[in-house]
């Protein structure tokens, strides 16, 4: 059972003007990871390392762990936020900083790791900023210890085999397609594990090769693949904007074979949102097998298994499940794992990050972990996708928001990155901040929605005044969150976030009424159509005729197991 750990805590040189994050990042120097894992009671053999500052952890600590007592669960969403961000990742870096130094309890955070797109675009890293990061900054935000490479490769894989599969099923006959799936070796021919999973999934009885009849040779090597549903789409961890429509097959060794395709961006992939989701080994292996990758003529399923690509794609992803280890700038220990984005996908990091570190805080300790986007798109899919395949129950919602975003919200001009603020969001301005007020109101609501009490953290800047702050956290209050607290984590790390660890300690202490916001037998567009009236405000949803037979087809491809969840995103 976890206590109280033996934590050094690294001492943090707090200077004003704020220097630039690289600077701070930089004027820091981490404890070497084997200590931090000895501190936080991780064995020797559970670990990993990737150099000094950074490892991997055995999902083995689980088996070892499994009779201790979770730690308290707190999740950091936002209000909608301006393009500039309002702070979701510093608040929960600072917020754990502040429960370590501050409170003197273990605590520890969850978060994704940056794709780097976003990296070398316009919005940058996602480590956190000022004195509240995760360290060695450079470490967290390029390639960590190389799982987005991974979830790479092993998509690519999968869309190689696909049009592979097409090419050969269209140049050559039954006999020739069935002498290469199942070659002779030594004499013998004999059907692989995942060769065995088609032919029951096709209901064929047999175990020898030379069994099958000619009919059933022909149902075994064919696809049938409709190239007009293929969804799987080829992906790269990098902006590149000519890559978003391309043709392939151009080279004469195709003999004319070519189709029109895409490619995303890596941490778009289902593979990193199963790597998020996934509670084990076996777990993930068997939802990479159920992978939809497109229709047949017929219009049933192709997955993955079906193509018998998903075994080595588990042996490309079999490093990527184990969670990554690092710091903040005051020694609290840090889970860096996934990173599926929450307008794509579900927008958290992985459950087993989640769990693990839940273990290791103990009773008395806290987790925290933060949603993608506004709270509307990452913390709704928190609730309704993440805790339902994880089991656990969150204690508290810490919701940021900032009185730029309120005005913003409340009429003020667009903002730009790296373009100079208008003055509307440097000058008090109460009128605006009220008015802007509603898009907050509605997040507040929106979590309460599920039975966790929500403290709203109102990220402090430098232009912000008394007036307006003490104007925000009245209407909070007023609005149902347990309490509203101005932190200042960015400038002053832990120390700035202390009030708010002692609002998050007391809202844990409440009495947890967690409750999913639709049920899973319902439809899909039931679903769909719970989330855009109680949580986008919609009168009902109208559906389009392609939309409705899509979804028809998707009811009737997968099976009820999986058929239980809806990721949804609105656009105005």
């Amino acid at each position: 059972m976890a206590g109280q750990w033996k934590l050094k805590h690294l001492s943090l040189k707090v200077v004003e003007p704020v220097p630039s994050d690289i600077e701070i990042a930089r004027s820091q120097k981490p404890k070497q990871i084997s200590d931090l894992a000895k501190e936080i009671g991780i064995l020797f053999s559970e670990l990993e390392q990737y150099g000094n500052t950074k490892a991997k952890v055995s999902l083995e600590i689980l088996e070892r762990l499994k009779g201790a007592p979770d730690g308290k669960y707190v999740l950091v969403a936002g209000m909608t936020p301006t393009p500039l961000g309002e702070g979701k990742s510093t608040t929960t870096i600072g917020l754990c900083q502040a429960i370590g130094s501050q409170l003197n309890k273990n605590s520890f955070a969850c978060v994704r790791q940056p794709s780097q797109g976003p990296t070398f675009g316009v919005k940058g890293g996602a480590a956190g900023g000022g004195f509240s990061q995760v360290i060695p900054m450079e470490e967290f935000n390029l390639h960590l210890t190389g799982d987005i490479h991974a979830v790479t490769a092993a998509n690519n894989l999968l869309a190689a085999q696909i049009d592979a599969r097409m090419f050969h099923e269209a140049t050559q006959s039954d006999a020739d397609l069935y002498k290469r799936l199942v070659p002779t070796v030594k004499g013998k021919r004999h059907f692989s594990n995942i060769q065995m999973s088609r032919l029951r999934n096709l209901e064929i009885d047999k175990t020898d090769p030379a069994q099958l009849t000619t009919e059933e040779i022909s149902k075994f090597v064919r696809l049938e693949i409709d190239p007009e549903t293929i969804t799987w789409q080829r992906v790269i961890d990098t902006n590149d904007r000519f890559l978003r429509k391309i043709t392939i097959g151009q080279s004469p060794t195709e003999k004319g074979h070519s189709r029109d395709c895409q490619f995303d961006i890596s941490v778009g992939s289902e593979l990193m949102a199963i790597l998020a989701l996934a509670t084990g080994y076996r777990d993930m292996r068997e939802r990479i097998g159920n992978i939809v990758v497109a229709s047949d003529r017929k219009g049933n399923p192709v997955t993955a298994e079906d193509l018998g690509v998903s075994g080595a794609m588990m042996v490309l992803m079999k490093d990527a499940i184990r969670p990554n280890l690092m710091q903040t700038m005051e020694g609290t220990p840090v889970f860096v794992h996934a990173g599926p984005f929450a307008n794509i996908a579900h927008g958290n990091s992985s459950i087993l990050a989640d769990r693990i570190a839940l273990k290791l805080v103990g009773k008395d300790g806290f987790v925290v972990t933060e949603a993608g986007f506004g709270a509307d798109i990452g913390m709704e899919k928190f609730f309704n996708i993440k805790c339902r395949y994880s089991g656990l129950v969150p204690n508290a919602v810490v919701l940021v928001a900032s009185i730029r975003a309120l005005k913003m919200h409340g009429g003020g001009p667009s903002v730009t990155p790296g373009a100079t603020l208008n003055p509307i969001y440097t000058h008090e301005n109460l009128t605006m901040v009220e008015k802007g007020f509603s898009n907050l109101a509605k997040q507040i609501d929106n979590a309460r929605k599920f039975g966790i009490p929500v403290v709203v953290c109102i990220n402090a800047f430098t232009t912000d005044t008394k007036k307006e702050l003490e104007l925000v956290q009245r209407m909070c209050r007023e609005s149902g969150a347990f309490d509203a607290v101005v932190s200042n984590h960015w400038a002053l790390g832990g120390q700035g976030a202390a009030d708010l660890a002692r609002v998050v300690q007391l809202a844990c202490q409440e009495q947890s009424h967690f409750r999913f916001l639709y049920e899973l037998d319902l439809s899909l567009e039931k679903k769909i159509e719970v989330i855009a009236r109680e949580i986008y405000g919609a009168d009902g949803i109208e559906l389009s005729p392609l939309a409705k037979q899509n979804l028809k087809r998707y009811e009737a491809q997968v099976s009820t197991s999986v058929r239980n969840y809806v990721c949804v995103r609105f656009h105005d």
